[in-house]
């Protein structure tokens, strides 16, 4: 290779590139490195060799500027990386687009109800940062410069504040800390014993066994008749690859009907999905399309009326697919034979896997979190006492059990849990299945995701007060009633977001204001470290994010405390459904390979009518995206809150704790960026 200039010239050393000043232009970079070789070498009497006693100061030269060049490549990318974080934090101030704008509160709401947290949250703020500039007053004694008797009557003050802190602030802080720690030990032992459980499972390798079905599916005296229901509202990013999916089931065609239930309110998106059922139609697919003049009680609304059609009594099982979800061609034989010579089976629940999990940094904590809903919780209580809430989707019911539970009710904002809970209550066992998967889509944008978030903490607490009475009043066995009550509801749904609130939110950053109350090291750091290695293990691929994915689920802590609350006290947002906005990634490129996989089949079912025409597709997206922008927004309480905690910090230095003050430093700096919106979907 031609030297750049002078004695200087550009080699790849050991897989790195370099430039490095050479002492004969035509020396490679294998003779330099067989020189170092040689340089080892010890003659036959075990003394080193002349040569290797004496280093060349050269050589020395270029390992040091080796060295120098990789240091400099990572501080230009740590630069470059602060530069594009300062200049997204730059035009999310600027832009001005918070949580807090009347548009973004939902319909219903009074903003006075809505803030009221945020409220508390800013007052803590303002007293915390009052008492920090106090603390460093006293410590490096700031008053004493001043004249007079200032510095004694500063010295009443403090003392005064000490001793109000350790008679009466102390005390109900401790036990409250105290409480939360409790709390906090019983969930990780619920945890434990889940993780136990999943292992013991895989040990003995446990699994539902179904029987099988009647070879020859032509005779279709083995396949039972399977409605199945699309339900969607406004999703035309996603409404071509569930339609498709779902006509191309490998199950007679005379067995099963499918049911496009479009609850959308957009003419043009009505007419999209229309138009695909009409294409479906004519190339011999079994499937119908419904839509609502009136649009009430959300899903539950659409399913209900669905399930009101005539036809629908000719049907025996009932599968439901929301509009992201793709599930396989084998789906319905994988999940319906564990109906067969299982009369108590009323739901056989699939688990989801995500097209897009590696999508950015929201996707793949998300991907953590479901892969241990799915595993471990759902697959151990599946098998061990035949009851999990039902997850909305990838699911196949029996009618009859859905019939005989009351049907879908509008009451709240978890329909699907609902039915569960009425369908246990009535002694229906449910099936999990964790090796049938069903593809689908994470809410790429945090905005999404926490609106998502708020509809399944909220919703819970609303159906604890409506069905707390009949969970008592059922006959089912006293241990099912216990573990509805107080585990199903109580710990994983109320006590869970309350405590991770409280104690690391409040509680926490108090004891450094008011160090009478302290919270041992193995709360803050060791316990919560060892709760998400449990939860990562489901997901080992995503370990190196486990700490990442601790900070982030305090930080989304907030939003489910506010959820809970809002559900637990029957405030209006507790009643708002909003729709998980998707991103389609999977549609266009699945469902043109789909449809060219099998030009020949006999049924013409995957041949034309899946094929979406995209320039009509990109047309009517750039259309919508004109209408419709999508923004970055700040969050409010999360900026507030991490202006606590960083405050806390700064306090606890003062107390020389050092693991706290790395805890609140990192936690503080989480709940900035989440506040800032610059986790997930970036829109420039």
């Amino acid at each position: 290779m031609a030297p750049l200039f002078g004695w200087w010239q550009r080699e790849t050393h050991r897989g790195t590139p370099v430039i490095v000043k050479m002492e004969n232009p035509n020396w490679s970079i294998a003779e330099i490195e067989a020189e170092e070789d040689e340089e080892e070498l010890v003659t036959r009497d075990g003394s080193f060799s002349s040569r290797s006693r004496k280093k060349n100061a050269k050589q020395i030269t270029w390992v040091l500027l080796l060295k120098a060049h990789r240091a400099a490549g990572c501080l230009t990318g740590l630069a470059s990386a602060m530069v594009s974080l300062g200049s997204a934090v730059k035009r999310r101030v600027r832009s001005g687009r918070s949580d807090a704008d009347p548009a973004l509160v939902p319909r219903g709401e009074n903003q006075v109800v809505r803030s009221r947290i945020y409220g508390c949250i800013k007052a803590f703020l303002v007293l915390s940062m009052l008492l920090l500039f106090f603390e460093v007053a006293y410590y490096f004694n700031l008053w004493r410069l001043g004249m007079g008797g200032v510095h004694v009557l500063m010295d009443q003050v403090h003392e005064g504040w000490q001793r109000l802190r350790a008679e009466y602030i102390a005390p109900p802080l401790q036990f409250l800390s105290d409480a939360c720690t409790v709390m906090f030990l019983i969930q990780t032992m619920d945890r434990v014993l889940l993780c136990l459980g999943c292992l013991w499972i895989k040990l003995k390798g446990i699994k539902p066994v179904a029987k099988a079905l009647e070879k020859d599916p032509e005779s279709g005296l083995d396949y039972p008749m399977v409605l199945v229901q699309i339900p969607m509202c406004n999703e035309r990013e996603v409404y071509q690859q569930s339609i498709a999916a779902c006509c191309n089931l490998d199950w007679p065609k005379s067995n099963f009907l499918v049911q496009v239930l479009d609850d959308s309110d957009d003419p043009t998106t009505q007419t999209l999905i229309r138009e695909e059922v009409e294409k479906w139609q004519k190339n011999g697919a079994r499937i119908v399309y419904r839509h609502r003049v009136i649009r009430e009680g959300y899903k539950a609304g659409n399913l209900k009326s669905a399930m009101s059609c005539s036809y629908v009594k000719d049907y025996e099982f009932v599968a439901i697919f929301d509009a992201d979800f793709q599930p396989m061609p084998d789906f319905l034989k994988r999940t319906v034979p564990h109906f067969k010579g299982n009369d108590e089976v009323g739901l056989v629940q699939a688990r989801w896997s995500f097209v897009n999990k590696d999508e950015n940094l929201l996707t793949r904590l998300q991907n953590i979190n479901l892969c241990f809903h799915f595993e471990v919780e759902q697959q151990v209580n599946g098998i061990f006492i035949n009851f999990f809430g039902f997850n909305g989707t990838a699911g196949v019911w029996r009618r009859k059990a859905l019939e005989e539970s009351g049907g879908w009710m509008e009451r709240t904002t978890v329909e699907d849990m609902d039915i569960a809970v009425r369908a246990h209550l009535h002694g229906w066992k449910f099936v999990f299945l964790n090796d049938v998967e069903c593809q689908c889509e994470l809410p790429e944008s945090y905005e999404a995701y926490r609106k998502q978030q708020h509809r399944w903490h909220s919703g819970p607490m609303q159906l604890f007060r409506l069905c707390l009475p009949d969970i008592i009043k059922s006959k089912i066995g006293v241990g099912k009633k216990a573990n509805l009550i107080f585990l199903f509801f109580l710990l994983r749904k109320l006590i869970l977001p309350f405590y991770s609130f409280t104690l690391f939110c409040i509680i926490l950053p108090m004891t450094m204001f008011v160090p009478e109350a302290e919270l041992p090291a193995w709360v803050v750091c060791y316990v919560p470290a060892f709760t998400s290695l449990l939860n990562i293990l489901p997901a080992p691929g995503s370990f190196p994010f486990i700490i990442p994915y601790l900070l982030f689920e305090n930080t989304m802590s907030v939003t489910k405390f506010n959820a809970m609350i809002s559900g637990l006290f029957q405030l209006p947002s507790a009643h708002e459904w909003v729709v998980t906005k998707k991103s389609g990634r999977s549609s266009e490129g699945d469902l043109v390979s789909f449809a060219l996989s099998k030009k020949d089949d006999s049924t013409g079912l995957r041949v034309g009518g899946s094929v979406p025409n995209l320039n009509e597709l990109a047309k009517e997206e750039k259309n919508t995206n004109k209408k419709k922008k999508k923004h970055n927004r700040i969050y409010s309480k999360e900026l507030a809150l991490a202006f606590l905690l960083l405050t806390a910090a700064a306090r606890s230095l003062l107390s020389k704790q050092g693991i706290h003050f790395y805890f609140l430093l990192f936690q503080g700096i989480s709940f900035l960026l989440v506040g800032l919106d610059l986790i997930g979907e970036q829109v420039s």
